[in-house]
């Protein structure tokens, strides 16, 4: 019998209708000398301290660090009766399928159960992008040999290992010196989470600590031909931050007050550049989650389950778990059906299809980037999106147009600088025209990437030429404040530990980072952040993530390699390794185990005291809320000076 061994009973159904297992069996789908069964998630479980010996069930300090000789697995409980089936199963294959999720984790879901069971049998490797019939179809007919993801698993194990050894004794350590001090709950610490906080902890830090500096602009209101557009004043450089932001009051004062005195201003110079904009790459998860917190006011864990319920119920995007925004060249052959079939679900799309080209081919389009997985995109089983959620609608909307857009042309536009000068004071405006909307026709208009809070809106200039005067119709004296840091949403502190690099300081970690995946991975992500939420240590405040007092007094207390970004940002780079082959699982477990001893052997003898985690009624506010500021977060005061235009009545 060959045996399919799946990771969910949704994608093993799917696999057994195209295989024709279609009679329903003990945990299992069974046909013509082929039987599918699945997993529900881990059925095994890495086994606590107290299975390696029975005084690990009190937590004492002289018995850390804790650290397995030989690793033990324990059968979930929960869901023993699908175990029992599952090793019933492989003990009669004569040959295994592993058709989990195409990730390293799904590997180590598979393998880990090889190995209690005892499996010697053959093994091949079902790699699946799509749950639809036609991409079960082809992924069937191009099996891997099992050893070829057989390094996937090996990282998984080493990522598991590595949070159980910190996990384990860090939280045990910091849970027991808390309660030294009077503090009676668990203080988790993860190799994920800890650093995940920190990030937070850090920002809101920078948030309170934020001293508003004032600066003044100057908006002038020009008109030409009956058209009125804004130049903005700059001041010369010595009297500006940076940013080029006037620090001078007396200066635009002066200022101000010449030009109100003004009755043209004269165009010196015109320069015009056409720049053109290719389309933004596909979705991975991590980006798809930022977007749908900044656009749709998602959750990090809400995005990820509604992309899992359009891929696993309605089968119309690809594996969303991605880590890559390309595709694999040969994916560009299936572009006119899937084009045709989103045309043929939605009659909306009629207008932008008289726009697509199914032969282009986009940067997105690149073996080189393409990873474990290609970027999300529809697939050809495509349905009126009007059967789905407004939820669901939205997010599969922001996937389709991202594919769309590779099949447009590149977005052109004309961007005309003008200088100015009035009163002898020199102004810019800045305008831009649309030659080709390009793939912008893809994007709903609400969902087009949003701009800078203090860059002023895309204006339109009128036709100008150099020596000619403009009326001056309006003079806008703006008293302004720097604004501190904005607190993390859900899809910004995703953004932040993808890209964790940009937040380390040495150049030698931070060259080293560049080309890995940052904290954890897009399928924990969204979980890392919901345990911190659910364990108190986070709490939201609208769309705001802010750490509560315990966040802070944890971050404090642990050795700063824990909390360090760049820390766990290197022990994903070493479970690369692992998964190349350039170091063995055991060398990097005991690399972490040694490292790990060194962390207690530190921490013991600490003295700390922790803030509780915030009460329910507490989580209203946060830390970046409670301090009194001494200058507004936004402009105060606008003092105008206007005029008519000279010539109209």
């Amino acid at each position: 019998m060959r045996l399919f061994l799946c990771e969910k009973p949704s994608q093993a159904k799917d696999i057994a209708q195209v295989l024709g297992a279609r009679r329903r069996g003990d945990g299992c789908w069974v046909g013509t000398d082929v039987t599918v069964t699945w997993c529900i998630g881990h059925l095994l479980e890495a086994a606590p301290p107290d299975t390696y010996d029975a005084r690990y069930k009190r937590w004492v300090l002289a018995d850390l660090p804790i650290v397995p000789a030989q690793w033990k697995m324990l059968v979930k409980p929960k869901t023993a009766g699908q175990f029992k089936a599952v090793k019933r199963l492989l003990g009669e294959a004569r040959e295994l399928v592993i058709a989990t999720d195409a990730d390293r984790e799904g590997e180590m879901i598979a393998r880990e159960l090889v190995e209690h069971c005892r499996y010697r049998g053959p093994i091949q490797r079902l790699w699946l992008s799509a749950l639809d019939d036609a991409s079960i179809r082809k992924a069937l007919a191009a099996l891997k040999p099992g050893a070829e993801t057989f390094s996937l698993y090996h990282s998984a194990l080493g990522r598991s290992r590595a949070d159980w050894l910190i996990g384990m004794n860090m939280s045990r350590l910091f849970t027991l010196l808390g309660r030294q001090s009077g503090y009676q709950g668990v203080l988790p610490v993860g190799r994920v989470q800890t650093p995940t906080l920190r990030l937070v902890v850090d920002r809101d830090r920078s948030i309170a600590n934020f001293v508003p500096a004032p600066y003044w602009a100057i908006d002038v209101q020009l008109v030409s031909d009956g058209t009125t557009f804004t130049a903005q004043w700059r001041a010369a450089d010595e009297h500006c931050d940076e940013h080029g932001r006037c620090l001078n009051q007396p200066l635009a004062q002066q200022a101000a007050a010449a030009m109100a005195n003004a009755a043209s201003a004269r165009v010196l110079e015109l320069r015009t550049e056409r720049l053109r904009e290719a389309p933004p790459l596909l979705f991975d998860l991590g980006t798809l989650q930022e977007v749908c917190s900044k656009k749709l006011g998602l959750g990090a864990q809400e995005t990820l389950d509604i992309a899992q319920a359009l891929y696993e119920t309605h089968k119309i995007i690809t594996y969303p778990r991605s880590d890559c925004g390309y595709l694999p060249l040969s994916q560009h052959g299936e572009a006119s059906a899937i084009l045709a079939a989103l045309g043929r679900a939605d009659p909306g799309l009629a207008e932008l299809h008289k726009h697509l080209d199914p032969q282009r081919r986009s940067r997105a389009w690149n073996d080189a980037k393409v990873s474990a997985h290609h970027g999300i995109i529809p697939t050809a089983a495509a349905i009126d999106p009007g059967r789905l959620t407004s939820k669901q609608r939205a997010v599969y909307t922001l996937i389709r147009a991202r594919y769309l857009a590779q099949f447009l042309p590149n977005h052109e536009y004309d961007r005309t600088q003008a200088d100015f000068d009035c009163a002898a004071q020199p102004l810019r405006a800045v305008g831009k025209r649309i030659v080709e909307p390009g793939w912008r026709r893809a994007l709903p208009e609400a969902l087009t990437p949003a701009k800078g809070r203090e860059a002023p809106a895309p204006q339109a200039l009128p036709s100008l030429r150099e020596g000619q005067d403009c009326t001056v119709a309006d003079i806008a004296l703006k008293d302004l404040w720097t604004q501190p840091p904005k607190p993390f949403t859900e899809g910004d502190l995703i953004k932040a530990m993808k890209n964790v690099a940009k937040l380390v300081d040495d150049p030698r970690l931070k060259q080293k980072l560049k080309d890995t995946t940052g904290i954890g991975t897009e399928a924990t992500r969204a979980g890392i952040i919901q345990g911190l939420l659910d364990r108190g240590y986070l709490t939201k405040v609208g769309k705001a993530l802010a750490a509560t007092p315990a966040a802070f007094s944890l971050i404090d207390a642990v050795p700063r390699a824990i909390a360090d970004p760049g820390t766990t940002a290197i022990w994903e780079q070493a479970l690369d390794m692992v998964q190349s082959g350039e170091m063995s699982l055991d060398e990097f477990v005991a690399k972490q185990s040694a490292w790990m001893s060194k962390q207690v052997e530190r921490c013991a003898g600490l003295s700390l005291a922790i803030a509780g985690p915030a009460s329910p009624a507490g989580r209203a506010s946060a830390p970046w809320k409670k301090k009194p500021r001494t200058a507004p977060r936004k402009s105060t005061s606008t003092a105008r000076r206007s005029r008519k235009p000279v010539g109209k009545t």
